[in-house]
């Protein structure tokens, strides 16, 4: 078996005294897909941890290899690649421990967490010995179109397996809280002053500053979860309204979205780009249908679109209701009528915009993701100190019986 690592990999460069415990991630998600909770929460951890990002395979007629690219923060990027004809999951899972057997190898990780995004990680990383592991529970990933069959067992392996389990937010909190004895909720949080940027700057970007205003907008994937129904729906009914939707379209066929005049699908936009979309918006839309994929999401544009200044209907997504529109900070809508009404509302609504976003900044001031990483951080640590604890213990047990023995 040929293993290629790259020749010029750089080690990390952090003081040996400000070091914590290696992290290295098993997610379902591409680092390079869309800038999400990964991504916010994992550059904070690279500020003091070697950190791994390990994707799911690549099927290819390469070599089986591991490429290894550093990001933007420091996190190391690791993504395997298989010969496109190994189609048995278990030859898979052999390939894939020996390529992490090569990994551990080469960059030395001996003391490290491992951060799982992914249950099905676990068929090939059983054999690893942490000092922690953490689930981080993002989504109800066995309601999305397309889930592996073996997704629900696999995650029960992880709640036996698992130190802690943090939780996107209230609703899989509440699904979860049950299932582990460590169940923590960390709700979508927010970078506030890259977002807060759309406050302040009318630089609209090329492919948008032809459309008419009212804009109404959207940024996120295009997939199963999004409402392809309501949005026909209220475009046709506002002909004189403009929807911007911004985003990659997966695993739903392109041709069943609405294809109107005052419709326009501008692909995906780099995280930086967004604060200049979202500042020639009129309003911020949560267009989430009402199925089993959304049942449990927190959508971390919530918080996002808020901190752009924005008022912001949705749906009646669970998270979003709760708190969201129970404190009045976004208007919730059923239906393609109510979603109109609510629009227009808040098109004539100036003179109150003042005091809406005097109390969004309130709210958005007790949230980061900084705080967010700071609070995970911690609890990893207890653990590892409580197992170092129990080492010692257990050592000093055997020392003084060994001793006992000897009398």
């Amino acid at each position: 078996m040929f293993i290629d690592f790259p020749k010029d990999d750089q080690e990390s460069l952090l003081p040996l005294a400000l070091m914590k415990h290696d992290l290295i991630c098993f997610s379902h998600l591409r680092w390079d897909f869309v800038f999400q909770r990964p991504q916010h929460l994992l550059k904070r951890a690279a500020k003091n941890r070697r950190v791994f990002f390990v994707e799911e395979p690549v099927f290819d007629n390469g070599t089986m290899r591991l490429d290894i690219s550093e990001r933007d923060g420091g996190v190391q990027v690791v993504v395997p690649h298989l010969p496109a004809g190994l189609s048995s999951q278990i030859a898979q899972d052999a390939v894939m421990r020996d390529l992490l057997r090569h990994l551990f190898k080469s960059k030395k990780l001996n003391e490290y967490v491992i951060w799982y995004y992914t249950p099905m990680a676990l068929s090939y990383t059983s054999e690893l010995n942490p000092q922690a592991v953490v689930y981080d529970c993002m989504d109800e990933l066995s309601a999305f179109k397309n889930a592996p069959s073996a997704l629900s067992n696999l995650e029960q392996e992880l709640f036996q397996k698992a130190d802690l389990v943090f939780t996107g937010g209230r609703s899989l909190y509440l699904a979860k809280k049950s299932q582990h004895h460590s169940v923590h909720c960390f709700p979508s949080s927010i970078d506030r002053d890259h977002f807060m940027e759309a406050r302040g700057t009318n630089d609209d970007p090329t492919d948008q500053k032809d459309i008419a205003h009212p804009r109404l907008g959207f940024f996120g994937v295009i997939d199963e979860r999004f409402d392809i129904e309501l949005l026909d729906a209220i475009a046709q009914g506002r002909p004189d309204w403009n929807f911007v939707l911004l985003g990659p379209v997966v695993k739903i066929d392109p041709v069943i979205l609405p294809r109107h005049k005052n419709i326009y699908y501008l692909g995906s936009k780099n995280y930086q780009e967004l604060p200049k979309y979202i500042s020639g918006w009129d309003v911020a839309l949560l267009l989430f249908a009402d199925n089993e994929a959304t049942r449990f999401i927190s959508p971390t544009k919530t918080p996002e679109y808020l901190a752009a200044g924005k008022p912001v209907v949705s749906t009646p997504i669970c998270d979003v209701v709760t708190p969201y529109g129970e404190m009045d900070l976004v208007h919730i809508a059923n239906g393609p009528d109510d979603f109109i009404n609510a629009i227009e509302g808040l098109l004539d609504q100036n003179e109150s915009r003042v005091q809406w976003l005097s109390r969004v900044d309130n709210y958005l001031s007790l949230m980061s993701w900084d705080d967010t990483w700071s609070q995970m951080s911690a609890l990893i640590d207890k653990v590892i100190e409580k197992r170092s604890a129990n080492v010692m213990a257990e050592s000093n047990a055997i020392s003084k019986h060994a001793g006992t023995a000897s009398i």
